[in-house]
């Protein structure tokens, strides 16, 4: 069989000549139109190409003085015809078919200036060949700047036009491209093989390309600096930044950058990071800093450096205004940061005398900024001007005569309804201090005593959220629950110091005086309340003297695991972002020496949530992998629960793709049957393969996708569709997460599309599944008291009334619906959405963790970790203040945000918009601008404390 099949394949080897021939004919044939074309051309198109055909004969010629004016001639022709691009310019198109004969004629001449000039033409000419002569127009343009002498450089590219230089830098990413794989490489020597394997016609494509021969990288670089001035100057802003990211030298366009581009580049700049590979973003985000620091936009700068969480940069930003009004701007952009207060002390390079002096001289007013301590009174001065101080009975917000129940429950004053009316009181009116079922309530007739146990703990804990930010008023209100004789009345007073203390710092350090003392105390209920207050009161702080009075309690061995755990989680906050080694190493270490049958507890996930937070969107850093390499030593099965939570902390935000799919695949394990197929080959390890079910890590997986594709609203859409196929295949762990992740990918934005699917999952079969979609709902519309979420939730009701665990999770949903009255969100992201919140996303993970297993948790006795959603709360207001710090109203315009980066001109950044007096309230996707130029803001973005400035030029366009 081999031999006539041999005989079959042959190729008799007068094949090619017949089709050169066909070529040859057809080439012939061709050229008669053309012929025609000539004839049809006008008077001036004939004279043009006569003219041109005579300056390509002229330089055939052997007289040498001739040359240079031809070749002045032929540029001065083509830079006329270049000047507009609207049709290919008629001189190349009658000089394309002599490019040959010119190529063959260069190579003839000797180096001079004449031939650098003649080779700068030839770059024009190239264009025309791009599709057979690959980067040739920079060839010729590096050769023609080879020879030309220091003193009489090359013409600019721009004078042969904005085509001309597009091209060029499209030309010198390919070169610059293939000089860096050439480099690579030179291991794998594989060529003799392909060159067997080519055969066919196919060879000319396989064929790989090969790094110009001239000019170096210096050469390359410098020509692309040049090409990047002449885009910025001709609007082409983001063509400028991509050429400079391509030849790797995007630092060196602060240089190039003046008053009237820096804006468009850094905002195109910014808008890139989440498209780039993790060591460009942080490259990018450090350009655009310089740019913006060199243009002396101090809040963008600051953003920035928050954004880099760079201690050292934070400081230099905070001190570099001489301006007091833009230094406070910045105080109240660091203290919606939660930015930890010694940053701005000393630099951490070291020189702490300096560091200390600066301290001293920090203003009054500053201190009060920085430490949030009129925020309070803001809050409430807000509620007031927009209508909602008075307090919201349970009864406004259920609205139960709506309802479509068939039984009527109003009058069934069960504990875990009172219960469920603790938080949607504490929710519904938190930081306006004036609730009647708590703050107001009569002496002895306090809603606390109509709950049971641990019941009582948490109404008591929710007089923290009601006072929440008013540490004068609040403690004193707390204090006398602190003397109570019932224990969980006491954690819960503990609970609420730590509460109220929430975001707001304060030179007595009150929280730490109330609850340090108790950390050490007997009762668990109290100690873990102290240790839990602590963690709330002071997150985000960094503060090492707080770490050192909970690390014992992680480490040490005596005590139950949930006390460690919940201690590990408290450091987690403080720590939030901070990579603190000591706490890792104990976590860590805790994690190792713990006994198995302990770490199969469900607490398990707690600790390793504490270790995870302090990795906070550092993405891959040192001491990340050390942590990861650490737990993938752990032998117990906890260690891949925690594997994931650290892996999709540090990548918070990014929208990093490669973290998302390696978070779909461990989705995509099925456990369950694996483990299945194993029992049943081996009777006599059943046993031992039954623990190693747990599958909880595919829960954080999901959680994991959400977390990472939140930052970036592409990614955040796509990832909705994974979570659609992930709820039809997924097993009924992830199945029983997707609802969460939906929350937290769209926490207070409650947009249709989610709305709509929570809904459906709202009624799904798994009760589990039901009930996470139910607070999903929730944590979608906290805040936004949005009318078409809280029907669903009357609908589901009275879908529910049979079922307590639902009904009294719809109860909670829609006291977080309404919370704050409407004022209050929860979404990690501000400023614009330009900076993620890291205290915020650590509440959000931590109460999404305890749904993880909501069985064993919220709907047990530890419901009181509905408070771990406190961090995350903070205004969505914008105040205008004058110069003394008092509010200023002025009319502002509030719509929809539109994306504007990259588009010509000065289009519109919001639509829709509707015109206010401040204050106002605005959305997770609305943005503000001033209606008119009467004052002028400190801030880039109106959004939460902005000062103002009255326009100096504003009473003579009046006058006038």
């Amino acid at each position: 069989m081999p031999d006539p099949t041999k005989v079959a394949i042959a190729v008799p080897s007068t094949d090619p000549k017949k089709k050169e021939k066909e070529e040859k004919d057809g080439l012939a044939s061709k050229k008669k139109p053309d012929e025609k074309e000539g004839e049809e051309l006008s008077e001036e198109d004939l004279q043009l190409r006569g003219e041109l055909e005579m300056l390509v004969e002229r330089l055939k010629e052997p007289d040498t003085t001739l040359y240079r004016p031809a070749l002045e001639t032929l540029r001065t022709l083509i830079r006329t015809s270049t000047s507009s691009m609207t049709s290919v310019p008629k001189p190349l198109k009658f000089l394309r078919p002599h490019y040959p004969d010119l190529q063959n004629l260069y190579e003839l001449w000797s180096p001079s200036e004449d031939k650098s000039l003649f080779a700068d033409i030839l770059s024009v000419l190239a264009m025309t060949y791009s599709d057979t002569e690959p980067r040739g127009t920079l060839r010729y343009r590096l050769l023609a700047a080879s020879m030309r002498p220091p003193t009489s450089p090359l013409a600019d590219p721009g004078d042969w036009g904005h085509e001309y230089v597009r091209h060029l830098a499209a030309e010198l990413g390919e070169e610059y491209t293939l000089r860096e794989q050439a480099e690579v490489p030179k291991v794998e020597e594989q060529p003799p093989e392909s060159e067997g394997t080519t055969d066919d016609k196919g060879d000319e494509r396989i064929k790989p390309q090969v790094p110009l021969s001239v000019g170096t990288l210096e050469d390359l670089h410098s020509l692309a600096l040049v090409c990047a001035k002449f885009l910025l100057e001709h609007n082409a802003e983001p063509d400028a930044v991509d050429l400079l990211e391509e030849l790797e030298i995007i630092d060196q366009i602060v240089g190039l950058v003046d008053a009237n581009t820096f804006g468009r580049v850094a905002a195109y700049m910014i808008a890139c990071v989440n498209l780039l590979p993790p060591q460009d973003d942080v490259a990018f985000l450090k350009t655009a800093h310089l740019i913006y620091e060199k243009q002396q936009r101090f809040p963008e700068a600051l953003t920035l450096a928050i954004r880099l969480n760079d201690p050292e940069l934070i400081r230099k930003d905070f001190h570099a205004p001489g301006n007091a009004q833009m230094k406070r701007q910045l105080a109240f952009i660091l203290a919606r940061a939660q930015v930890p207060y010694h940053w701005l002390q000393h630099s951490p390079g070291g020189d702490n005398e300096d560091g200390d002096e600066t301290l001293e001289e920090l203003p009054e007013d500053l201190q009060e900024i920085l430490y949030n301590s009129r925020l309070s009174t803001h809050f409430k001065q807000f509620g007031k001007e927009v209508g909602v101080q008075d307090a919201k009975s349970l009864e406004d917000v259920y609205k139960s005569h709506l309802e479509t129940s068939r039984s009527s429950t109003a009058n069934v004053d069960s504990a875990r309804g009172n219960l469920a009316g603790t938080f949607v009181n504490a929710f519904a009116n938190a930081g306006f201090g004036n609730d009647k079922l708590m703050v107001e309530a009569e002496e002895g007739s306090s809603w606390i005593y109509k709950n049971k146990d641990h019941g009582m703990l948490s109404a008591a804990a929710s007089l923290g959220l009601s006072l929440l930010w008013d540490t004068d008023i609040g403690l004193s209100h707390v204090d006398k629950y602190t003397y109570s004789s019932e224990e969980y009345i006491k954690a819960g007073a503990f609970l609420a110091t730590g509460i109220l203390n929430t975001g707001v710092r304060s030179e007595a350090d009150a929280a730490l005086a109330l609850l340090g003392e108790h950390i050490s105390n007997k009762s668990v209920p109290l100690r873990t309340s102290a240790v839990i207050g602590l963690g709330f009161a002071y997150a985000g702080s960094h503060r090492e003297d707080i770490l050192y009075l909970l690390l014992p309690l992680i480490s040490d061995d005596e005590l139950s695991l949930e006390i460690s755990a919940l201690a590990a989680l408290a450091v987690g906050f403080i720590f939030v972002g901070s990579e603190n080694g000591e706490a890792a190493g104990i976590i860590l270490q805790t994690l190792m020496e713990r006994d198995d049958r302990v770490l199969d507890e469900k607490w398990t996930r707690f600790l390793g949530l504490g270790l995870a937070l302090l990795y906070i969107g550092v993405q891959a850093s040192d001491s990340y992998d050390a942590t990861i390499e650490t737990l993938k030593a752990i032998p117990h099965q906890a260690s891949k629960q925690i594997q994931v939570l650290v892996e999709m902390c540090a990548f918070a935000g990014t929208g990093n793709v490669l973290r998302v799919q390696s978070m779909l695949q461990k989705c995509g394990e099925h456990l369950s049957a694996k483990d299945a197929t194993s029992d049943a080959d081996q009777d006599g390890e059943k046993k031992k393969e039954e623990p190693k079910q747990d599958d909880t890590f595919q829960a954080f997986a999901v959680l994991g996708i959400a977390l990472v594709a939140m930052g970036e609203d592409i990614g955040a859409e796509m990832s909705l569709r994974q979570f659609n196929h992930l709820m039809h295949y997924g097993d009924p762990v992830i199945r029983k997460s997707v609802p969460l992740a939906l929350g937290l990918v769209s926490a207070s934005n409650p947009q249709l599309s989610i709305l709509d699917i929570l809904s459906k999952y709202s009624h799904d079969n798994d009760l589990a599944v039901a009930l996470n979609a139910i607070f999903a709902m929730g944590i979608v519309g906290a805040g936004t008291n949005n009318a078409r979420l809280a029907q669903m939730l009357r609908q589901l009701a009275g879908y529910y009334h049979k079922e307590p665990d639902c009904l009294f999770m719809v109860r909670i949903a829609q006291g977080l619906v309404h919370m704050g009255k409407g004022t209050i969100g929860i979404n990690p992201f501000y400023l614009d959405r330009a900076i993620m919140s890291k205290v915020a996303v650590a509440g959000l993970l931590a109460t999404l963790t305890a749904f993880t297993d909501a069985k064993a948790f919220v709907l047990d006795k530890y419901h009181w970790m509905f408070y771990f959603l406190v961090p995350a709360m903070y205004p969505r207001f914008l105040i205008t203040l004058d110069e003394e710090l008092e509010p200023k109203p002025v009319t502002v315009r509030v719509g929809t945000a539109v994306d504007v980066v990259g588009q010509a001109g000065k289009p519109r950044t919001i639509s829709g918009f509707q015109t206010y007096q401040t204050p106002v309230r605005l959305a997770t996707t609305e943005r503000a601008e001033l209606a008119t130029e009467e004052y002028i803001p400190f801030a880039n973005v109106l959004e939460g404390f902005v000062l103002l400035q009255k326009n100096p030029g504003w009473e003579e366009k009046m006058e006038l």
